[in-house]
């Protein structure tokens, strides 16, 4: 019998809660693991006070703006890489540099430049600039010759060459990976939070469970990080997919 995807999703979050509850049941703990219901709780707990959406709604405006940074500049320098070689050589070792110094290194170096309010932001978009440059410049070096002929022997122009030519070829590519890059700027900004401590923020909070050994508390903040990357990732994959059609 074929499942359909929703059912398959609830049946494997039912497996592993009966899981982690049988774990936190082993353990009898709740300092080192507690179950899901005291979880549940606690999480019940913080959504009743205010400086709970606070924290979020701030976490969320830090990497989301970061994130949007990161693509426009992203995209840009794609298109001005392919565009010249003098752009190439100026920022390709750049965004190759970038892609390759640990997220831990650029929390701790970003953190001596600027205040750490602005540390996740800025984070987050130097994690989304080399993804989505690899793959604007690829889907850009990839695209169809007899579609770019075609487009010259009707003399197109260099405008609506863009148009009907390069965009729709890049478009998929490009949707593609906004989305993974969500992922990480997500991850990376909780990170930065984490290590930089802005006054309102999930990693904050994440942070402070964990020094005052509040175990509970620690689940239920990074049930939150979970459940916000779930969605952001799944409404920009239903917008990259409108997109693209």
């Amino acid at each position: 019998m074929k499942l359909s995807k929703a059912t398959g999703g609830l049946l494997s979050l039912a497996f592993w809660l009966i899981i982690w509850y049988l774990a936190a049941y082993k353990v009898g703990q709740d300092l080192i693991l507690p179950g899901p219901a005291v979880v549940l709780r606690t999480l019940g707990d913080l959504a009743s006070e205010k400086d709970f959406w606070i924290s979020a709604f701030m976490t969320l405006l830090r990497i989301f703006s970061g994130f949007l940074v990161g693509v426009i500049i992203g995209t840009i320098l794609a298109v001005l890489t392919c565009a010249g070689r003098g752009a190439d050589i100026i920022f390709s070792p750049f965004i190759r540099t970038v892609r390759a110094v640990p997220v831990a290194s650029f929390i701790i170096l970003v953190l001596l430049w600027v205040g750490r309010a602005f540390v996740p932001a800025l984070v987050s978009a130097l994690i989304v600039v080399p993804v989505v440059w690899q793959a604007v410049s690829t889907a850009i070096g990839e695209t169809d010759k007899n579609l770019l002929e075609m487009a010259g022997a009707y003399k197109f122009g260099f405008w609506k060459t863009v148009k009907y030519v390069y965009i729709p070829s890049v478009l998929p590519s490009w949707s593609g990976a906004v989305v993974t890059a969500m992922g990480l700027a997500w991850k990376s900004g909780v990170a930065a939070e984490v290590l930089c401590l802005p006054k309102e923020a999930i990693g904050t909070q994440l942070y402070y469970s964990k020094i005052y050994l509040e175990t509970p508390s620690l689940f239920a903040w990074t049930l939150v990080v979970i459940v916000l990357s779930f969605l952001l990732e799944y409404g920009f994959k239903l917008l990259s997919r409108r997109g693209v059609k």
